[in-house]
């Protein structure tokens, strides 16, 4: 039973997630009919969200299929990619006899496989170590492994961009040969950053080039939204109209994890109507908890960053950083420095390029920076 139906992070299963039915049978349609799929969009919108829904439908429909959700961001090279794929995939694609005839661990002879449980879960868990000069090899083995089981599987590679990253040459290339020998598995390549994702797929000097569908994920639809949000709130007596809902929406953009927040937090309450101070002292008891490291962020940031960050905030989203009136009225240096403050503040996702302009990319973060004005 979830205590707190709107949720901030995980999933836990439709009727705690909102609306997505187009995307959904989109990605599923594509994904039946053979189509890798590069899935783009700023970070917390609900690109994991809608993967796990789309692989709970794609399960509930045929249960003898695979689905792996694998999250490339806090891997920062090829022998950091291979150990969670491998973690994720081995041994889950085992036939029963190969179970008990220990297939998995013969298998793999560049690896070793060491199967436990995990105390915290009591869960079966396997650790998967190599030497890192192994690392193509062993990744070879884990594709080689996936063919041989002839199980339809379906993987889905959050923050794809962060291969590019790796120290390691080549990367690209060898994933992409990889996967052109294997038939029974099809991909979702998911990425926050748009521009590194379009050079992937959308540079013919690219290895990925026009490989796959792509699709962009925008906010979900207010009208949708402020349906789903009243069937809890009204279970709370929370009142909140459908004017507050859209200052709440529009608040923060529309984007799904920040509309979250402020109704996780709503839904703590009872008998209450929702009004704008309501919602403002929600988002300040939520600031108030992430403050603390919004300072240190800030206190990272160079002094021509500092000033371009509040004064983005400040103006709630920019069309032209650079220009004579923008530099002049925030007292910048030059559309030089700026320039170079703006690229680092893109590169380090606190600024964001959208078809309007820059907006700060973390929404609460913004109001914090106002604060400081």
């Amino acid at each position: 039973m979830i205590e707190n139906p709107f949720l901030l992070y995980g999933y836990e299963g439709p009727q705690y997630f909102c609306d997505r039915e187009d995307e959904t049978q989109q990605l599923m349609e594509s994904m039946r009919n053979g189509t890798n799929i590069t899935l783009i969009s700023p970070r917390r919108i609900g690109k994991s969200g809608l993967i796990h829904h789309t692989f709970y439908y794609m399960k509930e429909h045929n249960s003898d299929l695979q689905c792996f959700y694998i999250d490339l961001y806090p891997t920062r090279s090829l022998a950091d990619f291979v150990t969670l794929l491998g973690k994720t995939i081995i041994g889950q694609l085992d036939s029963p006899i190969q179970k008990a005839e220990g297939f998995v661990t013969k298998f793999f002879r560049s690896a070793q496989l060491t199967f436990g449980v995990d105390p915290y879960t009591n869960l079966p868990q396997m650790s998967l170590s190599f030497a890192p000069q192994n690392s193509q090899h062993t990744l070879e083995e884990i594709f080689a492994y996936i063919a041989q089981s002839k199980v339809e599987c379906y993987i889905a590679l959050d923050e794809f961009q962060q291969i590019g990253e790796y120290p390691e040459d080549n990367v690209e290339a060898l994933l992409r040969s990889l996967l052109e020998r294997i038939h029974n598995v099809h991909f979702i390549f998911s990425g926050s950053k748009q521009h590194v994702m379009d050079l992937m797929f959308s540079s013919p000097k690219h290895p990925f080039y026009r490989s796959t569908e792509r699709m962009h994920l925008g906010s979900l639809e207010e009208d949708k939204y402020y349906t789903f949000a009243r069937h809890f709130l009204d279970q709370k007596k929370v009142q909140l109209s459908k004017d507050i809902f859209h200052y709440i929406y529009e608040l923060v953009g529309g984007v799904t994890w920040y509309v979250q927040a402020i109704l996780h937090r709503l839904f703590r309450l009872s008998d209450v109507e929702v009004t704008e101070t309501v919602v403002q002292q929600t988002i300040v008891a939520i600031i108030r908890s992430e403050e603390d490291d919004y300072k240190k962020q800030y206190h990272h940031l160079t002094q021509v960053q500092a000033v371009l960050l509040r004064a983005v905030a400040s103006e709630g989203v920019v069309k032209q950083p650079t220009s004579g009136e923008f530099v002049k009225k925030y007292y910048l240096r030059s559309a030089s420095s700026v320039q170079r403050a703006l690229a680092s503040l893109v590169e380090d996702e606190y600024l964001y390029p959208t078809e309007e302009g820059y907006i700060v990319y973390d929404r609460f973060m913004a109001v914090w920076l106002r604060t400081l004005e």
